[in-house]
């Protein structure tokens, strides 16, 4: 079972520049996100106005396999640039995007130059569009695609090869307004579970959305292993970049143990990381139930709700569980999968593109609702 995971939502439903603001005549200039003074809420740096997270996960398109952006953003680029614009109209200021290691390091030392270039070219877009970028890295989503002398590696050799990934990309990212945060992997786990030996878990529809850190613990704490997993790719991150945000996407797990405890959102292990991160997908008719576990990763730094969607709830629901957890979280990212919501009203008879089309439009009014009191 994948409860409150990206993967359950995508398959049930089918170097080194700077870069100036290039907003279009009338907008305001784009501003660098930062944490507050207090530690509680995120801010845009130069006026100090508090800034709120409405988004969406832009992590495969319409395809009916599902390609993710780096299968596309070359020879179809018009594409990305028409799906960025309508990201924008429906009123969203985040895109969360996922990046694939074997996609970005072509040797365990050398980064993929072109990778990095093509990352500029969407920093640009994201700036012209005025949407701030949650840059996910680190992904293994199609096996097809990780390299052989990746999966051979032990721990030590994976986290340094892990560590020079999120280095090149900060790099290329350092100068940017456009990047809302890095989240340094989707959906980490320490170990366990079945296939202990394996990298990867939880095939869903063909992709794994989940992978372990360690394979051995050798007689370590899972919240040591986990500890200095962030310590090592934070460092790697500031070296070339001290400004941008650093958090990574946490499944809920209060949500199927209700006596379990944050992990990552825990200061014994996300001491060093600028935010949290966690993934909700309210069951139908448990709202409250979501809203409790929720509460619990607001535990003293800005919550992001990273990843909802009306998969196990019905639209109203989850607009509740939006509301409710207002008082918990400063920001919110749904998805978005490459079509309007006019396409998908135009699909008869396809239920999947009626609930999407029909959360879209609630999502974009919600986001209208809570940006505005929020003096946008």
């Amino acid at each position: 079972m994948r409860n409150g995971t990206m993967g359950s939502a995508k398959c049930l439903l089918p170097a080194l520049l700077f870069f100036p603001c290039l907003c279009g005549p009338g907008q305001p200039k784009m501003e660098f996100i930062r944490v507050s003074p207090d530690g509680a809420d995120f801010v845009l740096a130069d006026s100090g106005r508090r800034f709120l997270a409405w988004g969406v996960n832009y992590d495969h398109d319409e395809s009916e396999n599902g390609r993710l952006i780096e299968d596309y953003w070359v020879d179809e680029w018009q594409k990305v640039e028409e799906d960025f614009a309508e990201i924008e109209a429906l009123g969203a200021n985040t895109v969360r995007i996922h990046l694939q290691v074997g996609k970005f390091m072509d040797t365990p030392e050398k980064a993929n130059d072109a990778a990095l270039r093509q990352l500029a070219r969407l920093l640009e877009l994201a700036e012209r569009n005025h949407l701030y970028l949650d840059l996910t890295g680190l992904g293994c989503y199609h096996k097809k695609d990780v390299p052989a002398w990746y999966d051979a590696m032990d721990e030590t050799a994976r986290w340094a090869v892990q560590a020079r990934f999120w280095e090149a990309v900060a790099r290329t990212c350092a100068d940017s307004p456009a990047v809302f945060c890095y989240d340094l992997m989707n959906e980490p786990i320490v170990g366990g579970g079945k296939n202990p030996g394996d990298w990867l878990t939880g095939e869903l529809g063909g992709k794994f959305f989940v992978q372990r850190i360690t394979l051995d613990a050798k007689g370590r704490r899972n919240v040591e292993i986990a500890r200095a997993w962030v310590d090592h790719l934070v460092a790697a991150i500031r070296k070339v970049d001290k400004r941008h945000m650093i958090t990574v996407g946490e499944i809920p797990w209060v949500m199927v143990w209700p006596n379990a405890k944050p992990f990552f959102s825990s200061k014994e292990v996300g001491e060093n990381l600028d935010f949290y991160s966690v993934h909700f997908y309210p069951e139908k008719g448990e709202v409250s139930k979501a809203l409790t576990a929720l509460a619990k990763y607001d535990t003293g730094k800005p919550l992001v709700v990273e990843e909802m969607f009306p998969l196990k709830c019905s639209t109203d629901e989850l607009l509740e569980f939006v509301d409710g957890s207002r008082k918990h979280a400063d920001g919110w990212i749904s998805f978005y999968w490459g079509k309007t919501i006019e396409q998908l009203e135009s699909e008869k008879g396809n239920l999947a593109a009626a609930i999407t089309a029909a959360w879209l439009r609630k999502f974009r009014a919600k986001g209208a609702e809570i940006l505005g009191e929020n003096g946008k």
